[in-house]
């Protein structure tokens, strides 16, 4: 009987083994065909981004961009762009276009003409555009492949919202000036360039123009463009020329750059995604960038401008549905991610990093800020507001002068770098005594 129960226990621990060693080997399979899957399917996403060249340009950052036949650009492989005629200018151009000729010199106030490193080493050819090609690395830093190239739902400030849950939404925090209650149909500025820092890699800090249409629940139409620091998309912390587009709230449509089929590009001297260089100092020369988005009468399309003259390419109206008729909101301003928690705050810089009342060649800016009217005039915009979650971190503050017109400062340095003598340790309240006695 003792011997059948010990063959009994020794079978038991067999089996036992057998399935502890099935177990192990079913996850080892499970885990390699996962690794294997998601290289397949980066793979896949790599080709269908990186188009076939004509000529490879090696950046001085590490960027290779890719001089593309304009035909081949990712836009066409929109089911609905198969038959395109690509428009290569557009009908009609806003005009009353402020004149930077215009604005009197300040000292070593430069404008950036084509700002981009990797102009150091060639051009791309008519007919041509440059993309900034997408690596391996680039893709595994995003939390899928679906979502690469892609903003979370829900990151548009909403000014006058008071719903708790609507506001710091995903830890974004921003400082804007903005005006609402008409039909836009465009917005310009001319915003000086900074290298904000970056506290953390899943964190951004962003400078740009969104032009909104539709409410703030699940169908926002947003076309957006501006200057960038992203570790996490980029994987660096140089400042970046970026767009982005969405028709329904950054759910499922649009993306950043030429990172999925939409936005279509027409001009072969500027790259989306690519470095910005030099950039403004503190205390130094200053360097900014215009803007200009506006939408063409005639064909319906979202036109964008970038410096005196670049006219980037457009956005086909048929991508979206308020913004088919104009926008009901624009927006100017700042945005950084927040991605601590329990009450504390990133150090993640806004512009600068420094307030806004610190002023010129110290604070960053947007000057000359106009709306396009719907006889395709560049106006100056009316009642100006300004919006921003937390003024001890990041604030904004408006002005009007013959010069820039109107403009604001803004921006900060989120957590006061001072933080550990005070006693509100990982906030941003510090930084409200430490303003108070500077104002002194």
């Amino acid at each position: 009987m003792g011997a059948v129960y010990l063959s009994s226990v020794k079978l038991n621990r067999g089996f036992l083994m057998c399935l502890w060693l099935w177990g192990m080997l079913s996850l080892s399979c499970a885990v390699r065909y996962g690794a294997s899957r998601q290289k397949f399917e980066v793979k896949k996403h790599l080709n269908r981004l990186n188009k076939p060249a004509v000529k490879s340009i090696q950046s001085p950052d590490g960027d290779i961009i890719d001089c593309v036949p304009i035909s081949k650009q990712p836009a066409f492989d929109h089911p609905f762009l198969k038959d395109h005629k690509i428009q290569m200018r557009p009908s009609y151009h806003p005009e009353g276009l402020f004149d930077d000729n215009k604005v009197s010199a300040k000292p070593k106030e430069k404008e950036a003409h084509i700002p981009q490193l990797w102009h150091r080493y060639g051009k791309c050819s008519e007919g041509t555009i440059p993309m900034r090609r997408t690596k391996e690395d680039d893709v595994l830093r995003a939390s899928s492949v679906k979502r690469y190239g892609k903003k979370k739902h829900r990151t548009v400030p909403i000014p006058k919202s008071a719903e708790p849950d609507l506001i710091n939404q995903n830890g974004h925090q921003h400082a804007i000036a903005y005006v609402e209650g008409d039909q836009y149909y465009g917005a310009k500025a001319t915003l000086n360039v900074w290298e904000p820092k970056i506290q953390h890699t899943n964190e951004f800090s962003l400078s740009q123009i969104w032009l909104l249409g539709g409410s703030f629940g699940q169908d926002l139409n947003s076309i957006e463009a501006g200057w960038q620091v992203s570790p996490d998309l980029y994987g660096d912390n140089n400042t970046r020329l970026f767009t982005y587009w969405t028709s329904d709230a950054y759910q499922a449509t649009g993306c950043y750059n030429l990172l999925c089929s939409g936005f279509i590009q027409i001009n072969s001297d500027i790259a989306m995604g690519a470095s910005i260089s030099p950039v403004s100092g503190y205390r130094n020369s200053q360097y900014d960038i215009s803007i200009l988005i506006w939408k063409d009468p005639k064909e319906g399309h979202w036109w964008m401008q970038f410096g005196n003259g670049y006219v980037l390419g457009y956005w086909p109206s048929f991508l979206f549905s308020y913004l088919t008729g104009s926008a009901s909101m624009i927006e100017w301003g700042g945005e950084v991610v927040n991605s601590q928690s329990d009450g504390h705050h990133t150090w993640t810089q806004m512009g600068s990093g420094h307030f806004p009342e610190e002023g010129f060649s110290k604070a960053s800016y947007f000057r000359n800020i106009q709306v396009v009217d719907g006889s395709n005039n560049l106006k100056a915009p009316k009642r100006l507001g300004t919006f921003t979650e937390k003024s001890n971190c990041y604030d904004v503050q408006t002005g009007n002068n013959d010069d820039w017109g109107h403009f604001f400062y803004y921006g900060g340095p989120g957590q006061s770098l001072f933080h550990h003598i005070a006693l509100d340790s990982g906030r941003c309240e510090f930084n409200f005594r430490h303003r108070t006695l500077l104002k002194k």
